[in-house]
């Protein structure tokens, strides 16, 4: 099992530069977990293609309960302790944190393509990259 961010779990679902990686991540490990804040954060991006005129309405639910099926059953709470600790010890945001807090607290690796999250966590955070080789 490994944490995916929202930004992984969207890179398989939509079209971006990253999505073949993402694609090869999904081969490699297929068990991803996150927190439950990412449906949300999903929600967000897909609201960002529909107004983009990118995708249509019928896709973007489509691809919300496509993603909700491939994450069920690995979704996760985390502690508000938790995440706050983590946000008051770096410069993440706490969404941000959440997914941290997440990989912690299943000891496992969050792969993520943010900057700040892989410079402020590199006991647990992992680029694509590093990941896939």
């Amino acid at each position: 099992m490994i944490v995916a961010d929202t930004n992984i779990i969207s890179y398989l679902f939509l079209p971006t530069d990253y999505s073949e990686k993402a694609s090869r991540f999904y081969q490699k490990d297929a068990a991803w977990a996150a927190p439950s804040l990412w449906r949300s954060e999903f929600r967000n991006v897909l609201a960002l293609y529909l107004r983009q005129q990118i995708i249509t309405l019928t896709q973007a639910v489509a691809i919300q309960e496509e993603a909700e099926a491939l994450m069920a059953d690995h979704e996760f709470n985390v502690t508000s302790v938790q995440v706050l600790t983590l946000a008051d010890s770096s410069h993440c945001s706490a969404y941000d944190c959440e997914f941290v807090a997440l990989a912690k607290q299943l000891s496992v690796k969050l792969v993520t393509q943010d900057k700040k999250i892989l410079r402020e966590f590199p006991e647990v955070a992992v680029s694509l990259d590093d990941f896939l080789n």
